[in-house]
């Protein structure tokens, strides 16, 4: 009885602090409150011209919903660049004398995205500024060519193996002091903290150089200058994530000779293994309008009003009884676990993610899975074998515009009340 009453006065505060959201939520014109002008767009636009339904965001700047959107300031750089010819190689250089100077790092490089930072640096590190070396790539027989993994395999390391790298594979950092050779390039890691501080320490004194991988850990800005201060050899970040520049580019900062030798391994010299990789004048500098922003105005404050749009949700889903909420941080900010019993509910994640989907808005949320994994990538892996955690719904605030967290709040809680009817 007691236990009853408890339960009933939780409700009843949760509906009391949730009132003012759903008597908004209620109203006629909620998605032109929420959204203004951008709700006709939504529906028309070029994407839906030809048959593509824009989707809201709530998983995060993954690449397979096209990353984050571009700061207004990409944009007008993009426009300017767009107007000019250019000698790239001359651009590759001042842009990344410029990184060089907001970064702290000798020398910088834009890529095509933070895999095609991973392919340029092992060939750099591979064949170095070497004309006969370079020519020579994909087919490193003969060179130094192995490429340490700390940590296992990536999902993106074919861009270190396309690049002519051959993979050893260590899981600890006390592994690796071991599997250094004379034939080691390069070691590749995604660690940070203590473990990757431990692991540069072993490369350093072995005269290895380490190519640190944090594509998606700006923001914070802090991180974006850290590796820099620590003397890493080489480390990137994506262009298209949390930075919001153009989705296909990337940035490789560290030292100088392997700046220089990445770029004479890539576009636009012909011949060189990462040509393909190409990134246009416009990518160049609109990544730079990104970092110029960031550097400038930094991340302090940023996640005020991402807590305030979780925070909402929060407060609408959680009037389904059963439905809890928990706020986390994210690789890119804030975020929102949702939970429910799924046996109870009569309603799996998957089911639920899928009416997310289907629905109008269409709505991507995340979850521990990853559409985007090649199927098999990672049989064999140690990992892999682990006892997966069970599912739940994650909400990423980074990816999220003004007013849609409303209608991922309004559409997640009616999904949720309807199975629980019917359950």
């Amino acid at each position: 009885m007691q236990q009853s009453i408890a339960s009933n006065r939780r409700a009843f505060i949760q509906w009391m602090g949730a009132l003012p959201l759903l008597s908004y939520m209620a109203t006629q014109g909620l998605c032109e409150k929420a959204l203004g002008a951008a709700k006709q767009s939504r529906y028309d636009n070029s994407y839906t011209r030809i048959g593509v339904k824009p989707i809201i965001n709530a998983r995060g700047p993954w690449t397979y919903i096209s990353g984050s959107l571009e700061l207004p300031e990409v944009k007008a750089a993009k426009q300017q660049a767009a107007e000019y010819f250019v000698n790239i190689w001359e651009l590759h250089r001042a842009v990344g004398k410029r990184l060089a100077e907001l970064s702290g790092a000798e020398a910088g490089l834009v890529t095509s995205g933070a895999a095609g930072a991973m392919a340029v640096a092992t060939a750099a590190c591979i064949a170095g500024a070497d004309p006969a070396k370079i020519w020579q790539l994909p087919d490193s027989d003969g060179l130094n060519n192995e490429v340490i993994m700390l940590g296992g395999r990536s999902l993106f390391d074919s861009a270190i193996r396309g690049a002519g790298g051959k993979l050893v594979l260590v899981y600890t950092p006390e592994e690796l002091e071991g599997a250094i050779t004379a034939k080691t390039a390069m070691v590749y890691t995604a660690a940070w903290g203590e473990r990757l501080e431990k692991a540069f320490s072993i490369t350093k004194a072995a005269k290895v150089p380490m190519l640190v991988d944090w594509a998606d850990r700006v923001p914070p800005m802090e991180n974006f200058y850290l590796p820099g201060k620590m003397g890493v050899d080489l480390y990137t970040f994506s262009g298209g994530k949390g930075l919001c520049g153009p989705q296909c580019t990337g940035l490789l900062l560290g030292r100088k000779d392997l700046i220089e030798a990445a770029l004479a391994n890539s576009s636009p010299w012909e011949g060189a293994v990462c040509r393909p990789m190409k990134v246009g004048k416009e990518e160049i500098m609109g990544l730079l309008a990104a970092v110029e922003v960031w550097t400038k105005r930094g991340s302090q404050g940023l996640n005020l009003e991402r807590d305030k749009r979780m925070s909402r949700i929060a407060q609408v889903v959680e009037t389904v009884p059963g439905v809890t909420t928990e706020a986390q941080t994210a690789y890119a900010g804030p975020s929102l676990i949702v939970k429910w019993d799924e046996a109870a509910f009569g309603l799996t994640v998957a089911e639920c993610v899928k009416k997310l989907q289907d629905g109008d808005p269409r709505i991507e949320v995340a979850t521990r899975g990853n559409p985007s994994a090649v199927p098999g990538a990672r049989e064999g892996d140690p990992k892999a074998a682990e006892s997966p955690e069970a599912d739940r719904i994650q909400i990423i605030a980074s990816t999220l515009q003004p007013g849609e967290e409303l209608l991922i709040a309004r559409r997640l809680r009616e999904v949720l009340r309807e199975a629980r009817k019917a359950a």
